[in-house]
């Protein structure tokens, strides 16, 4: 995947998080650092409705919606087509600080089949 979308659920972070924080990413067997190119909004947990829209930071307890991009090649598919692969961990000083669920995917284009890079 190139990019992709997500709802992300804060859960201890000791700070706030911003544009461009780049913790692990925990995506079924995977473990690959990722960024968090853009904060698009704001949520409340319950309903589902924005709060927020392009907040500058998120902190402990909010429910946002990200574009995360991936620092290497990463296997995900959206949690309404494949839950294994729509459900993520967000990982940052050995320990979990957001769980999250795939709501799109921006897929890379594939490469031709033996194709000299």
């Amino acid at each position: 995947a190139e990019s992709f979308s997500a709802q992300v659920i804060i859960m201890s972070h000791p700070g706030q998080i911003q544009n461009g924080y780049t913790p692990v990413l925990d995506c079924h067997t995977s473990h690959i650092a990722t960024k968090f190119k853009n904060i698009d909004e704001k949520m409340d947990r319950r309903t589902g409705k924005t709060i927020e829209a392009n907040p500058k930071f998120v902190k402990n307890g909010d429910a946002c919606m990200v574009t995360l991009e991936p620092s290497k090649p990463m296997v995900v598919e959206a949690f309404s087509d494949y839950p294994p692969l729509g459900r993520f961990a967000v990982r940052d000083m050995r320990q979990t600080v957001a769980v999250g669920v795939i709501k799109s995917v921006v897929k890379k284009e594939a490469a031709a089949k033996g194709a000299k890079k």
